[in-house]
């Protein structure tokens, strides 16, 4: 199966990439940003990116490690592939 892998702190989705990954991504898009230490740290507060794409775009721009992984993009369509089982099923 031919598939890319993207370093995302060596090279970083830009802008328009996390846009791309947020208006494909099956399930809600405040799961693409990681809630650990770093986002405590940084006194986020989890309700600023429910249902709300353009805040999490804005975020992961900024503050690229916050990206949960891996993300997984086939065609138009993105998932986050936890469980890993999730990625052969959506590229099955």
């Amino acid at each position: 199966m031919d598939h890319d892998v993207v370093l995302y702190m060596k090279e970083p989705p830009d802008r328009a990439a996390l846009e791309k990954i947020v208006k494909g991504l099956e399930g809600p898009v405040e799961d693409l940003v990681r809630k650990d230490s770093r986002f405590k740290k940084l006194e986020l507060n989890p309700d600023d990116y429910v249902d709300n794409p353009s805040a999490v775009v804005d975020l992961l721009v900024e503050q690229k490690a916050l990206l949960q992984r891996p993300i997984v993009v086939k065609g138009r369509k993105s998932i986050i592939g936890r469980p890993k089982a999730r990625i052969a099923d959506f590229l099955g």
